[in-house]
């Protein structure tokens, strides 16, 4: 397929999606996925079955933690992102919260085109919670979950790489805002680094009981990513 030149307004990515979706056809799903993701066997049936009884299915890919820097960042960026958008309430229908997690996504051909198509989400920098929020204002249902035979290859063997990954994703969240940027790490600052200096600067036991319940929140995503269990104390 011969490129198009990119419209005024289209981020390169969802153009180029979108004359996918058009060249598919009448299809029932369109399966929206990066090149560097790697599906196992079964991923497609198992996203499709999903589809059931939701509009929407993405599953989170496992990301490379093969460097140092990416066992010690990427897991800490992925029990964040779950904590901005909580599962439980993205996979309620009742909840307004929706998400997406770009790499993997199963989209109903017919819920896609009701929520306008790619076009509603064109020149998005997040295109994947845009896009689960238009198929949700459309009426449609979503789900998110974490994966286990998605794996994304890419590689961020350098700190620069995380953070440029982890900067571009956040400070379009935080609207590009330096207030609240700001005001946002002002608040992590206090939530999850006053416990661990009170514990060693103070005598109350409120802050290591803190610290305890918050390294144990981060216990599952340890396991998921195959860490010892013990980085929960070091890495948040």
């Amino acid at each position: 397929m011969t490129p198009d030149p990119l419209p005024a307004g289209w981020t390169g990515k969802l153009w180029t999606a979108a004359r996918g979706v058009a060249e598919a056809g009448a299809v029932d799903f369109v399966l929206l996925t990066d090149a560097d993701i790697e599906h196992g066997p079964g991923s497609l049936e198992t996203l499709v079955a999903a589809c059931g009884e939701h509009d929407l299915v993405s599953q989170m890919a496992v990301l490379r933690t093969e460097t140092p820097w990416e066992r010690l960042i990427v897991s800490a960026f992925v029990y964040f992102f779950a904590m901005l958008y909580p599962f439980r309430r993205v996979n309620n229908p009742r909840s307004r919260v929706a998400a997406a997690a770009g790499g993997c996504v199963l989209v109903r051909r017919s819920t896609l085109e009701r929520a306008g198509g790619l076009a509603a989400v064109r020149g998005a920098v997040i295109d994947d919670v845009a896009l689960a929020r238009a198929v949700s204002a459309a009426g449609g249902r979503t789900w998110l979950g974490f994966a286990s035979n998605v794996h994304s290859v890419r590689p961020y063997p350098r700190l620069s790489d995380l953070w440029q990954m982890v900067a571009r994703t956040a400070y379009t969240q935080l609207r590009h805002s330096p207030l609240v940027l700001a005001g946002t790490v002002v608040g992590l600052a206090l939530v999850f680094l006053t416990p661990p200096v009170l514990t060693f600067t103070g005598p109350s036991w409120p802050a290591p009981a803190a610290w305890l319940l918050m390294a144990a929140t981060f216990v599952p995503m340890a396991r998921y990513y195959r860490q010892w269990p013990v980085l929960a104390c070091c890495c948040r």
